[in-house]
């Protein structure tokens, strides 16, 4: 199941917290005291009623999205306690060779699977498909990799070594490693 979303990044914690509170959603903060080297300290996921506000806040970059719910429900329909105390989110620019509608075919019909069988710990799985840019960084997909805490997300990413190999080789297929950014450790926050 997908829905269409907004996703919002800032490179601000307060301006992402100040979007929040105006804007239906779900602000996830980056855990990181020290931001400046992550791509976003905030990223801001619903459906704001005024998108040319969050285009002047959104200084990393405002898309539309389609939220795909690999595991666990959507991130709308879960209650503050079905949150996910960690998440990876790894934005993802796809592969020169396959192109955006490749790559997110591969990442959802053969990654999303892949995925589920080593990620073993894993809470919850999203796929945010980018559809449209409307400012900002040129990414093709955002994934939201969830875990019950910062320390099996830290600690128990992966079930095996055999496994960590499977991912990084299968994520070669479909993403520019390269040019996708490095992955936020996050928390989410109600807007």
């Amino acid at each position: 199941m997908s829905a269409l979303k907004i996703a919002a990044a800032f490179s601000s914690l307060s301006a992402g917290k100040a979007s929040a509170k105006s804007s239906e959603g779900l602000l996830l903060s980056a855990t990181s005291q020290e931001t400046a080297h992550l791509p976003f300290a905030a990223l801001l996921i619903g459906t704001p009623d005024d998108l040319s506000a969050l285009s002047v806040t959104a200084d990393v970059g405002l898309y539309l999205v389609s939220e795909r719910n690999i595991l666990n429900k959507p991130l709308s329909d879960l209650t503050q306690d079905q949150y996910p105390k960690a998440l990876g989110i790894f934005p993802m620019v796809a592969s020169d060779e396959l192109g955006a509608k490749a790559a997110d075919d591969h990442w959802r019909e053969k990654h999303a699977p892949l995925a589920l069988s080593v990620h073993t710990a894993m809470t919850h799985y999203y796929q945010l498909n980018i559809l449209h840019r409307f400012s900002g960084a040129a990414w093709d997909g955002l994934a939201l990799c969830c875990f019950a805490s910062e320390d099996d997300l830290r600690h128990k990413f992966y079930n095996s070594d055999a496994g960590k190999r499977s991912i990084a080789e299968d994520v070669q297929r479909f993403a520019n490693t390269r040019q996708s950014p490095r992955r936020v450790i996050a928390e989410i926050k109600e807007g």
